[in-house]
């Protein structure tokens, strides 16, 4: 077999990568390139073949420097194996992610090949889009409290003189308020970036889940109007889980009905057998379930519930409280699944491992 019917077949390989490839031999010269690459060079049959790796991966930065003029992949220090990933432009103006592999057939040896891979930089484009939102979701929501803060400790410094106690007092709960607010979503982000890098830390112990579940709705209702119903099982066992992350749980299941829902929120504790409502058939512990008499989560809907700073509904949110329960709950082994409520509203359903003897 000849050396271009062995290129040809090489190139028919690369033609199943995903991310655009080109392979120069130890001259320089480019001897395959594969449909992907092609497609983002913009090359045409074979004129590429035994062309110059300069002429065919033509790439500039923002200054209008080549890459192959600025990477030098033929110079530089012979323990060089690759060229890290960096950002060009191709001819087109779109951006693309370019990589470099060196190859020596002896160590310290000259490059025999050059294997550039060409990756489509929408996918960091995306990615720094969702990041900017995230940095302007996190501002929005810090600023409000913010401002509220800030409003009301100016005109108390401004007017001082001029208020009453019962006015004082009245801005200087509306301040706290605030402060607390602020306190809880930093809370919040911090637990997002512990559930995100496998950093949270948790002290798992055999509690009551019906003391804890008793002490947030007595904590919920005493600041709203709305009736909560708790129907707790008698004598249900112990379940396994750190009694501050599993009251952070129910706490904001709780205050999520009280937000998004209408009329009555209902909570119900019960025991769940193996294989009985959203955990597995091997789990058996408490369930957990929340009902409320809103407008209810669309089937479609139900799985992005459970993303970062999803919000749904006109009464806002942070939209982190569902992420943080659902990777609290599996933390401990727990699972958590979303239905209709038979009132008609959001039904949120938690099942808990039972705790060890």
């Amino acid at each position: 077999m000849s050396d271009a019917e062995d290129a040809r077949g090489d190139a028919g390989l690369l033609d199943a990568l995903p991310d655009g490839a080109v392979v120069a031999d130890d001259a320089g010269c480019v001897v395959a390139v594969n449909q992907a690459g092609r497609a983002m060079l913009g090359l045409d049959g074979d004129d590429w073949r035994g062309r110059p790796l300069g002429e065919v991966v033509r790439l500039l930065d923002s200054e209008g420097r080549d890459w192959v003029t600025c990477s030098a992949p033929y110079a530089g220090l012979n323990s060089r194996t690759g060229i890290p990933e960096q950002s060009w432009l191709l001819p087109s103006g779109e951006e693309v992610l370019v990589a470099a592999t060196l190859h020596r057939d002896v160590p310290r040896g000259p490059v025999t090949h050059v294997g550039v891979s060409l990756r489509s930089g929408r996918g960091r484009a995306r990615l720094d889009r969702e990041r900017s939102d995230l940095v302007a979701t996190v501002a929005h929501e810090l600023r409000s409290p913010l401002t509220g803060v800030k409003g009301f400790v100016q005109a108390m410094l401004n007017r001082w003189d001029k208020l009453n106690d019962d006015q004082k007092k009245l801005m200087l709960t509306t301040v706290n308020a605030d402060a607390d607010r602020l306190s809880r979503l930093i809370a919040e982000l911090l637990d997002v970036a512990r559930i995100d890098t496998g950093r949270l830390s948790l002290y798992p112990r055999p509690v009551d889940a019906g003391v804890l579940v008793q002490r947030v709705v007595d904590m919920v209702q005493a600041g709203t109007a709305r009736p909560i119903r708790l129907v707790a099982t008698p004598d249900l066992c112990d379940i396994q889980a750190d009694p501050d992350k599993f009251t952070q749980v129910v706490t904001n299941l709780v205050e999520n009905a009280v937000r998004h829902g209408d009329g009555t929120v209902t909570v119900t504790l019960e025991p769940v057998a193996a294989g009985a409502g959203p955990a597995p058939a091997d789990v058996t512990g408490a369930l957990l379930t929340v009902d409320d008499e809103g407008e209810g989560i669309a089937p479609e809907l139900r799985r992005r519930v459970f993303t970062k700073f999803w919000t749904g509904g006109v009464r806002g949110g942070s939209g982190l409280g569902m992420y943080i329960v659902n990777g609290l709950a599996r933390a401990h082994g727990g699972h958590v699944a979303i239905g209709d409520s038979p009132a008609g509203g959001a039904r949120i359903q938690v099942s808990w491992p039972q705790g060890e003897e």
